[in-house]
């Protein structure tokens, strides 16, 4: 029995130390490995619904059941064509398991989107004749997310493109104010505070 339950406090720990579906030298992804521990269909298939959701449109086209045009694929992430594209070559990096934020996305998982980013640009921006990119994340409905599956914008550009109005406006230079130094003191104190305390990840 404790050996069961010393088992399973393992499988969980796996889970958060590494992202669902990441492949390690040829062994087994985290979720097959915990439910084989567990021996449980219910946990398997829990599992499988946190791996996907049946409603997001980039878990559909992960699983085939949605078409899309894709550039690139490995074990973590796949890169398509956006279906809106903002300029010619406009792709998405996305993560093969469902995350709806940045912030609830696996440090090891942003790392394998971000690291795709020099290699996937790269090919579009010369495919694309273009000198240069954007790096987008839209994180949350305020910031224009619409997808709620983590992704990460490629955007190719060309000099005078006009794409986006802000970069017509002026900025102005920051003020060093009490504002300023307040926010300073609020962020500074939020990173201070453990990431496992803020997710609920603690006491277990």
């Amino acid at each position: 029995m404790e050996e069961a339950k010393a088992r399973r406090r393992l499988s969980i720990l796996c889970s958060h130390l590494r992202p669902l579906g990441a492949l390690d030298s040829g062994h087994a992804p985290t979720h097959l490995i915990s439910s084989r521990l567990s021996n449980s269909d219910s946990e398997t298939e829990n599992n499988k619904k946190n791996l996907h959701q049946n409603d997001c449109v980039f878990c559909k086209i992960i699983i085939n059941e949605s078409p899309s045009v894709k550039l690139y694929e490995d074990d973590m992430c796949l890169c398509i064509l956006d279906r809106n594209p903002l300029s010619h070559g406009h792709s998405l990096i996305i993560p093969k398991s469902h995350f709806c934020s940045l912030e609830a996305t696996p440090p090891s998982v942003v790392a394998a989107m971000c690291s795709k980013v020099p290699f996937i640009s790269s090919a579009i921006m010369k495919a694309t004749d273009s000198d240069s990119f954007n790096l987008v994340v839209n994180n949350g409905a305020s910031a224009g997310q619409v997808i709620f599956h983590t992704h990460i914008h490629i955007i190719p550009r060309k000099a005078h493109d006009c794409l986006w109005p802000s970069e017509n406006l002026r900025r102005r230079r920051l003020k060093l104010d009490q504002d300023v130094f307040k926010l300073v003191d609020s962020v500074r104190e939020q990173l201070s505070v453990p990431n496992t305390t803020k997710n609920g990840l603690t006491g277990n």
